[in-house]
C-alpha cells in the first residue's frame, strides 16, 4: 500500500480553510488541517509546489519516517509555513492509520486518560453589561470555563471584542489589514476592575481566562498579573511577545497568576526554554501549526517534566480537522489542561462533518476510526478562497506595536 493521490483543497465557508487530502492505493482517505490564518496561500504553495510530489509512492504507515523526511530532509527548517504544511501531512497520516486499524486515533496514542476534554468558550462585550450577558450565555450553554475580553473606553477596537457581530473573527476580508490603536496604560487601568466585577457577579466557580495577545512588556505584565491575583484566573494568556523568555521570567518572578503562551510556536525548540525553566503553566501549541500529532506529543511530554499542562489553541482558524486532532491528543496525554473551543459557524460544520461532541463542558473526539472528520468537497467547492488579513496595531503616535 502506498500514497497514490495527494491534493490541497481550499475553501471559505465564512472564513478560509486549507485541507490536505491523501488517498492510499487501497482507497483510504486521510485529512490534515493546513490553515495558517492570513497566510493561507503560502502553505498551499508549500504543499503543492514542494511536498505533494514527495509523498506519492510513500508508505502511509511510516508516519515518523515521513515526518523526519519532510523536516530533516529540508535545509530550510521550521517556521509557521513549513510546520503547518508538515502538520497537515502528519495529521492526515494519523487519520489513515486509524482508519486502517479501525480505531479512533486516541486509542493508537495509548487510550483515553479522561472521559472528555475540558474546553473554554469565548465571551466578550464592548462594556461590562455586554460582557456579563456574554459570560452568562456561555455558562448557560454548559461551559465551565470562559475567556473574557472587554472593550477599553479609550480604544475604538480591542482584541477579542467584535463590533456589531455576535461572534468574533479577527481576520478581515479586505485588500489591506485593518489598523487598530493600542494604549497599554488605559488597558492596565481597566482590566482588574472588570474581573473583580465578574467574580462578584458569577462567584468563585467558573474558570475565568483572559488573553493579552502579546501586547505588554515584562514589567507591565507583572503588574497586571499581580493585580489579578485576588480574582483567581485560570490563566493569563500571551502577556508578552512569545519569543522573549526573559520577559516571561520577569513576570513569573512577580506574580502567581497562572500563565499560558505558545500558540505561535511551531516546534519543540521554540518551546524548550520556557518549558525547561517552567516560565508558564500551560503551553498552547496546536497540532495544526506545530508539526501535527507526532510533534505535539513531544512538546507535551517535555512540558510534563515541568508539571506544565496543555492548552491547545482552538480558535476558528483551526478547522474541525485540526480540532479533532487536538482532542485525540488531549484525551490521551496525562498532562492535559484545557482546550480552547470557538464554535464554528453551522456552514463550517456542514463542510466538515465531524464526530466530536460537546457535553457538560467537555469535548470528546468520538469513536469513529481515524480522526472522525470528513470533508464535503462539493459544498466546499461552492465557497472559494477570499483574501483576508489579520489586523495590525499602532500606538497613538503611529508606532507599530505587537497585535
Amino acid at each position: 500500500m502506498i500514497i497514490e493521490h495527494a491534493e490541497v483543497i481550499v475553501t471559505s465557508p465564512g472564513r478560509n480553510f486549507v485541507t490536505l487530502k491523501l488517498v492510499t492505493s487501497d482507497g483510504v482517505v486521510g485529512y490534515g488541517d493546513a490553515t495558517l490564518n492570513g497566510r493561507e496561500l503560502a502553505v498551499v504553495s508549500y504543499l503543492r509546489d514542494h511536498l505533494l510530489a514527495l509523498l506519492i509512492g510513500r508508505d502511509p504507515q511510516r508516519i515518523e519516517d515521513t515526518w523526519q523526511y519532510l523536516y530533516r530532509g529540508a535545509y530550510w527548517r521550521g517556521g509557521p509555513v513549513t510546520m503547518t504544511a508538515i502538520s497537515a501531512v502528519d495529521v492526515a497520516l494519523w487519520d489513515i492509520k486509524g482508519k486502517l486499524a479501525g480505531l479512533p486515533v486516541y486509542q493508537l496514542l495509548g487510550g483515553a486518560c479522561r472521559d472528555g476534554c475540558l474546553v473554554y468558550a469565548h465571551a466578550f462585550g464592548r462594556d461590562m453589561p455586554e460582557l456579563v450577558a456574554s459570560v452568562s450565555a456561555q455558562l448557560e450553554l454548559g461551559y465551565r470555563a470562559v475567556r473574557a475580553q472587554v472593550g477599553v473606553p479609550q480604544l475604538a477596537k480591542v482584541y477579542g471584542v467584535a463590533v456589531g457581530r455576535e461572534t468574533y473573527e479577527p481576520a478581515t476580508r479586505a485588500a489591506l489589514p485593518d489598523e487598530e490603536l493600542w494604549d497599554a496604560g488605559a488597558y492596565l487601568r481597566h482590566i482588574p476592575p472588570v474581573f473583580a466585577a465578574l467574580r462578584a457577579q458569577f462567584g468563585p466557580e467558573p474558570a475565568l481566562l483572559h488573553d493579552v495577545h502579546h501586547r505588554l512588556t515584562g514589567l507591565q505584565a507583572a503588574q497586571l498579573g499581580r493585580a489579578l491575583e485576588p480574582h483567581d484566573l485560570f490563566w493569563l494568556e500571551d502577556v508578552t511577545p512569545a519569543e522573549n523568555p526573559d520577559a516571561l521570567r520577569l513576570v513569573r518572578a512577580h506574580t502567581i497568576t497562572p500563565l499560558a503562551i505558545g500558540e505561535v510556536f511551531n516546534t519543540i525548540w521554540d518551546c524548550r526554554t520556557i518549558l525547561q525553566d517552567r516560565l508558564v503553566d500551560y503551553i498552547r501549541t496546536s497540532a495544526t501549526h506545530a508539526g501535527g500529532i507526532s510533534h505535539l506529543r513531544r512538546i507535551f511530554t517535555l512540558a510534563e517534566l515541568s508539571q506544565i499542562r496543555s492548552g491547545c489553541h482552538g480558535a476558528t482558524d483551526i478547522s474541525p480537522v485540526g480540532m479533532a486532532a487536538a482532542l485525540h491528543v488531549g484525551l490521551a496525554i496525562p498532562n492535559f489542561g484545557i482546550q480552547e473551543h470557538m464554535r464554528h459557524e453551522p456552514l463550517v460544520d456542514d463542510v466538515f462533518p465531524h464526530a466530536y461532541r460537546f457535553d457538560d463542558g467537555r469535548l470528546h473526539p468520538g469513536d469513529e476510526p481515524g480522526l472522525g472528520v470528513a470533508l464535503d468537497e462539493a459544498l466546499a467547492a461552492r465557497h472559494p478562497y477570499v483574501a483576508a488579513y489579520l489586523p495590525v496595531n499602532r500606538l497613538g503616535d503611529g508606532t507599530m506595536h505587537d497585535w
